[in-house]
């Protein structure tokens, strides 16, 4: 398609994240199989290119496929509002449809277009992508000439309100499974196609580990609740079982991280050291979904490090996972590496630390080559009560004291992480957040001797996840967010001794509700994204293109008659016997130990959930039922020095 798109280029802005071409990518002849069929991948990070370039999954996958040499895999993103004119308009061939930025092939010509969601407010994208490339938006509509669209992500742990436009969907890791996809397609186009893409998803859903919503039946109650979600066809399993990669160290990607053209959202090189969490915060999905925790070996660690920093020439590496600092062998990876790059360009970053995993050595050794970046810390409630409420098991002490020491040995600038809305909570617990920032403010002047000290409260609104505790939690209404935002904001700001030395961000509640609307969501919502897309409705999670009022009249309009509304899938609390959307997808997790854990949270009684990394199993389901365990260290190894040449 590039003939027909450089002329153009000109009359948008940022046109660098159209042309592709970036180190280490990867254009592969379209018939690259050496014998037999190839199969054709586009995957898309439904964003723009500055935000989807750097996702990882994205571009590990892309890495796996490509390295087989009967597959060609492609990317795509989300072309912003002004090429979306130009496409629309097109030449006199007609429009420009949706193409891959590395050979600018039409994503429709593809097997297979695998759409990766991080947020469910990536779904109008994903529409207008679907719109430009010229597939039909209904699944029920395509025909052997479309590629079948997948889901995957964190998101597509609930895919039922996308359930009408996806073909299919998987959940969990992807390494695996986009391999066994690619056999199956292959197989099936070797043996000529037989019962066109029907054939294809049939073949896919008895797996048992690819969810495709055209063969299972939904049937609702009269009060608006799911009565039964059944397989309308033989051989389709009940429930759909997610991925779980064991063995880190034998997948480590990217080995050819992709180096944008164009300012992306990070510049840096991201290694994994470890995949999923057991601390059991009972609010967090991305922890629920990813257990058990496996942990990358400090040699893989050392040569993935290596190895990403001469492939890309960054010069920051960060050492990512849900709660980096809990890698067992955490200490010796942030000093050998800073030993080893001591006295070059390379630093190392930890993401956000939780409080009760930071110490100062570690610290230190991060900041060795002299970048000294704020550090972030996520307590989440406001008050102790809270905490233990959500199981964040960190006290007033705790806070204060690692502060203090962060400030005592030479930071001054310290970001604390809280959300508004969670359950049980009330408005003394929410201005608590601010007799704690001053708190913060206080101890670091005090030891530090300096009146520079700054502290920003970042304060987001919690929405209720599938697959955790709180999926059975009433939402906090916009209204009631916003005010107690208000409230708060107001008692920083009037502190004549502390409130210039805190910073103060968050985002309004309406966000928010539309996020808890597609997360907690079924197969009735689908009619109100395809209805905000329809209004204009595009990159919903840029608060500038975000419109809570096409939501909600959208709702409205395409709820009309069903008995439900905007509120009832939000700020309505569920009991444990309701049929949950998701119910019949399986992340390994107990039903009724989440139901425990939920009663737990409510209960003031109620013992802490310790992390089961360190304790007796505390029977969550998945290791069992996903035939899985934690694989921790340490290993008691070192990383192997390396010559300078």
């Amino acid at each position: 398609m590039f003939p027909r798109l450089e002329p153009r280029l000109s009359s948008v802005q940022k046109p660098i994240q159209y042309v592709g071409g970036e180190l280490n990518s990867t254009v592969k002849d379209w018939h690259c199989a050496p014998d037999g069929p190839t199969v054709r991948w586009a995957l898309m990070y439904p964003d723009a290119y500055e935000v989807g370039l750097p996702n990882q999954g994205v571009q590990i996958l892309y890495e796996v496929l490509n390295e087989c040499d009967w597959i060609v895999a492609e990317r795509t993103y989300s072309v912003w509002p002004d090429m979306e004119q130009v496409m629309r308009t097109g030449d006199a061939q007609g429009p420009i449809p949706q193409f891959t930025v590395d050979a600018h092939r039409p994503v429709r010509d593809f097997d297979v277009f695998g759409l990766s969601f991080s947020t469910e407010l990536g779904y109008t994208n994903m529409l207008n992508a679907l719109d430009l490339a010229g597939i039909p938006m209904h699944a029920v509509d395509r025909t052997d000439d479309d590629p079948i669209v997948l889901a995957g992500g964190h998101a597509a742990f609930n895919p039922e309100p996308i359930a009408t436009f996806i073909d299919a969907a998987v959940l969990g890791d992807g390494e695996e499974v986009v391999l066994a996809i690619s056999e199956v397609v292959r197989e099936w186009k070797t043996e000529g196609c037989p019962g066109g893409r029907d054939e294809l998803l049939r073949r896919l859903a008895v797996t048992g580990n690819i969810y495709v919503p055209k063969f299972y039946d939904v049937t609702y109650g009269a009060d608006g609740t799911i009565e039964a979600v059944v397989p309308n066809r033989p051989g389709i399993p009940f429930r759909v079982t997610k991925h779980t990669l064991m063995d880190l160290d034998a997948w480590p990607y990217p080995a050819k991280p992709l180096v944008p053209l164009a300012e992306t959202v990070h510049e840096r090189f991201s290694v994994e050291i470890f995949r999923g969490c057991t601390r059991g915060c009972r609010f967090c999905q991305a922890g629920m979904i990813t257990r058990p925790v496996r942990e990358r070996s400090i040699e893989t660690i050392g040569a993935m490090v290596e190895n990403g920093i001469r492939k890309s020439g960054f010069e920051e590496v960060g050492l990512l996972s849900l709660s980096s600092a809990d890698h067992t062998e955490i200490g010796e990876v942030a000093k050998q590496l800073a030993d080893r790059y001591e006295g070059t360009n390379v630093s190392l970053s930890l993401p956000s630390t939780r409080v009760d995993a930071f110490n100062i050595n570690l610290a230190n050794e991060f900041s060795r080559n002299g970048r000294r970046s704020g550090l972030t810390f996520a307590p989440e409630g406001g008050s102790e009560r809270l905490r233990k409420v959500i199981n964040k098991m960190v006290t007033e002490e705790d806070l204060i004291r690692t502060v203090a020491a962060a400030y005592s040995h030479g930071w001054r600038q310290v970001k604390l992480y809280f959300m508004c809305g969670l359950p049980t909570e009330t408005d003394e617990d929410v201005m608590e957040i601010a007799d704690l920032a001053k708190k913060v403010i206080a101890k670091g002047r005090e030891v530090s001797g300096r009146n520079d000290i700054r502290c920003t409260v970042s304060i987001g609104g919690f929405v209720p996840k599938p697959h955790t505790p709180f999926q059975w939690a009433a939402q906090l209404d916009a209204e009631t967010t916003d005010a107690r935002l208000k409230k708060l904001r107001d008692a920083v700001r009037d502190d004549k001794l502390y409130g210039r030395a805190i910073g103060f961000r968050y985002h309004d509640g309406k966000p928010g509700t539309i996020e808890g609307l597609l997360s907690r969501g079924d197969r009735r919502v689908g009619a109100v994204i395809e209805q905000v897309w329809r209004d204009g409705g595009r990159f919903d999670g840029w608060s500038e293109h975000f419109s809570y009022d096409r939501w909600a009249e959208s709702c409205a309009t395409a709820l009309a008659g069903t008995g439900v509304d905007l509120g009832w899938y939000t700020t309505r609390a569920r009991d444990y016997d309701e049929v949950l959307p998701w119910d019949h997808l399986d992340s390994g997790l107990d039903k009724d130990w989440l139901w425990a854990d939920w009663e737990d949270a409510l209960n003031p009684d109620a013992t802490d959930v310790e992390d089961c990394r360190w304790t007796p199993c505390y029977d969550c389901g998945v290791c069992p039922e996903m035939n899985t365990e934690i694989q921790i260290g340490p290993t008691g190894r070192s990383l192997l020095p390396l010559a300078v040449v």
